[in-house]
């Protein structure tokens, strides 16, 4: 009797997660099957701010002219080639394969005197800056995935930046990711205070930094996310820990299964050694690492 019930429950278990993998699979197929994001927003067709008058268009990897390669690559070159510094030449080669992916989803922005379209035969200057995002899977959480947003450094510091992510975070909503995410590098100090201070990105727990903080620290790049629901919260963002103590850090590997400052969320602890304050989100004094 009790092996039948273990192997009921076993075959419940399955079914449940098999579901949630077609549910998961499901999302992302309807998400990605739009072919163009902007319809159902027509008030972030057009930015005119600031002195700045843009227009923008939806696009797709596998569908880019010659000349829109070689546009995004020409931007990419002229905003990331410094912040990668001697690692350009690797991550230019990866990028390439990236833009032209069927899965890939743009946004481009356009002058609005400029009425080029992706198809369109070469012009001066046909693009001002443009979105790469996609609909993916992370930790089981359908997630919109940021793989580039760049802008000609003619339309900066002017607010489109900040249209644009509020156009990417509406897009993520309608279409019922838990969350938006992306990679930054950590040499780029502008775009971290950009994304985490004006935006309230936080750094993710799969990023290298929170993975394995010792480890982590080497790394050039860090994966920042903002959340929906209560779900990808607990999963993508688990917990925070504020200090950046050597000796703190060092005490919570060793010790990675049990909170060993038995802090509390109304109670943030302090550690140890520096004494600064550290913020730890647990349950029973267990950390999720």
């Amino acid at each position: 009797m009790e092996s039948r019930r273990e192997s009921e429950k076993k075959k419940l278990k399955r079914s449940e997660i098999l579901e949630k993998k077609k549910a998961i699979d499901q999302s992302i197929k309807a998400a990605s099957a739009q072919t163009d994001q902007l319809a159902s927003f027509p008030p972030f067709r057009c930015f005119n701010r600031n002195g700045l008058c843009v227009r923008l268009e939806s696009g797709r990897g596998d569908k880019l002219s010659p000349c829109m390669k070689q546009c995004i690559q020409s931007l990419l070159k002229a905003n990331m080639e410094g912040p990668y510094g001697s690692e350009w030449a690797a991550e230019e080669k990866v990028k390439r394969r990236e833009m032209v992916a069927p899965e890939a989803r743009y946004i481009f922005v356009h002058s609005n005197a400029n009425e080029m379209t992706v198809d369109d035969a070469p012009s001066p200057s046909p693009l001002l800056g443009f979105v790469h995002y996609r609909f993916t899977v992370e930790q089981e959480i359908t997630v919109l995935y940021l793989y580039e947003i760049q802008l000609d450094s003619s339309v900066q510091g002017k607010g489109l930046g900040k249209f644009l992510m509020h156009l990417i975070e509406l897009i993520a909503r309608k279409n019922h990711m838990g969350a938006l995410v992306l990679t930054v590098q950590k040499a780029n100090s502008l775009a971290m205070k950009f994304y985490m201070s004006k935006l309230r990105f936080v750094i993710s727990s799969i990023s290298p930094s929170r993975v394995n903080p010792l480890v982590g620290v080497e790394n050039n790049y860090e994966i920042l996310c903002k959340t929906f629901d209560p779900d990808a919260k607990a999963i993508l963002e688990v917990y925070s820990v504020q200090c950046r103590c050597y000796y703190h850090v060092i005490y919570i590997l060793l010790n990675s299964s049990i909170c060993i400052l038995q802090c509390s969320n109304e109670n943030p602890c302090f550690c140890s050694k520096c004494r600064c304050h550290v913020r730890v989100t647990c349950s029973n004094t267990i950390l999720t690492y």
